[in-house]
């Protein structure tokens, strides 16, 4: 293995990318202070970022709801108003005021007779006067208790498609199923990996797809996408939309279930373990970015169904990926390198490149992929030094032995698990930041991300300002970036807009 330098006594065995741990308190680095956080409600788990229900995240809401709802004195709904043959779910005044905002969650504190709900069932959710807003899937056991499928046209007028049997929901479950992959056709033109349904952003909510070549990695979330009817109808329409063009490719699908036990649990569901549905590949090599040279190869890496986190790799970063090598330059550290994805980037572009995370078998990994990109003819690839460590004992290493880059980049895990974390979370941004500036040259580059949901892109921004501030280097915002156009963001639902990058550079 290339050279590997162990920093502290912080060192993990775990593939999970997330152990990165830093100090429940961290010391000032000058009197001046980190502005409080408004923390602002956004949650989605790294890499991926699932738009599902963390318990983190419902910490945050149910605690702003806890109240029980009592509906209106019952008022039988209008003919124009259901949707016949639905069981109707009456909401609280709040939660259907953020339904005509735009979100698509109703917590089980918003909905009246809640013990009524039968798991994963197709319910009419109406406001507290009884007027229809739509068609939704409910969870008798998840503090979000309703996921709309369909929203109501105007105040009394219903959607014509609403689904209003299980074969009209198989059916819708078929249209957005081939929408979302067709909208990845459109965009993504130079990968043959990507985030193929997002959840919610695609209208399907609690369904993860994620594409690596001729491997499909996919996540049942919900009581009513793990339902086997529903299965059974992504796994056929997955297998009619992905094999003839996986095929062309000279490759055959596979379909792997990655199971998340947690989630499970949350939402009642008997323990499954992770296992192929489709075909029988495990692994596969998959390309991202063909056009960050001239030589189209674009870089590759190595993916196994069974390892890494979530769904398998951080596809969200992609498109981030590219854009730092147009901004990289001379000697580069990547912060947080998982298995390599900012440091084969920067390998491109960059005379000298280290990069360090804290668990060895994401580094392992790395190295692989490096060896694929060199033996694969990737041009002008600089080695990379691969370096076991804590990222913050690291940092305060190089910074007090005077070391500095033009490059750096900074992609931690997710420090904000939950609400109540939010304040020691900020600190931890702060102090990578800061100390990664102390460290940058004049007209160096700094790309700084958070995937915390919890950290909203303004407060974000403040803590960058501090951080820049103590460090007493002037920096300006070059590029305000998000996740790659394959997890699209959808208006009212914050929490699809988790990751935040910055790419900023430091003025003389």
């Amino acid at each position: 293995m290339a050279k590997r330098k162990v920093t502290g006594t912080s060192t993990s065995d775990s593939s999970d990318a997330s152990s990165e741990s830093f100090p429940e308190s961290f010391p000032e680095s000058s009197p001046k202070s980190l502005p409080a956080a408004k923390g602002k409600t956004r949650a989605v788990a790294r890499a991926s970022s699932e738009v599902v229900a963390p318990d983190d995240l419902l910490e945050t809401k149910v605690a702003a709801s806890d109240e029980p709802f009592a509906a209106e004195p019952y008022r039988p709904l209008g003919a124009d108003t259901a949707v016949m043959g639905l069981p109707p779910v009456r909401i609280a005044a709040r939660a259907a005021d953020r339904l005509r905002a735009g979100h698509v969650w109703v917590y089980k504190s918003d909905v009246a007779a809640v013990e009524s709900l039968a798991p994963g069932s197709l319910v009419q959710v109406c406001d507290a006067r009884g007027k229809a807003m739509g068609v939704a899937l409910a969870s008798s056991s998840s503090q979000i208790a309703l996921r709309m499928l369909t929203l109501a046209a105007g105040p009394n007028t219903p959607v014509a498609s609403e689904p209003s049997t299980d074969a009209a929901l198989l059916k819708l479950i078929r249209r957005r199923i081939a929408a979302a992959c067709a909208y990845r056709r459109r965009l993504v033109t130079d990968s043959n990996a990507c985030r193929l349904i997002f959840s919610e952003a695609d209208g399907l909510p609690g369904l993860i797809v994620d594409r690596f070549n001729n491997v499909l990695s996919v996540q049942f979330l919900t009581q009513a996408m793990d339902r086997a009817d529903i299965r059974a109808v992504v796994l056929a329409a997955l297998l009619a939309e992905m094999g003839e063009e996986v095929e062309a490719d000279g490759g055959q699908v596979s379909v792997f279930e990655r199971e998340d036990g947690h989630i499970r649990e949350l939402e009642e569901l008997e323990p499954r373990a992770s296992a192929l549905l489709a075909g029988d590949a495990m692994a596969s090599i998959f390309t991202m970015n063909r056009g960050l040279d001239d030589s189209g190869k674009g870089v590759s890496f190595h993916f196994r169904a069974s390892d890494g986190q979530k769904t398998g790799a951080f596809l969200d970063q992609r498109a981030n990926y590219a854009a730092t090598a147009r901004y990289a330059h001379g000697s580069a550290l990547d912060v947080c390198t998982y298995q390599g994805g900012f440091a084969l980037h920067l390998a491109r572009v960059c005379d000298q490149v280290a990069a360090v995370d804290i668990s060895r078998p994401a580094l392992e990994v790395a190295e692989e992929n490096e060896a694929l990109n060199r033996s694969g003819g990737g041009k002008n690839s600089r080695p990379v030094e691969w370096i076991e460590g804590n990222a913050f004992d690291l940092l305060n290493e190089y910074a007090s032995a005077g070391r500095t880059y033009d490059t750096i980049v900074l992609d931690p895990p997710a420090f904000a698990k939950s609400k109540k974390t939010l304040e020691t979370a900020m600190r931890g941004y702060k102090e990578l930041n800061l100390r990664a500036l102390k460290m940058l040259k004049p007209g160096g580059v700094l790309v700084t991300c958070s995937c915390s949901f919890h950290v909203g892109e303004s407060d974000f921004q403040a803590m960058l300002a501090t951080a820049a501030s103590d460090a007493y280097r002037r920096v300006r915002i070059v590029e305000r970036r998000g996740a790659a156009q394959d997890h699209p963001v959808v208006l009212g639902v914050p929490e699809t807009a988790y990751l935040k990058c910055f790419v900023c550079e430091v003025v003389e």
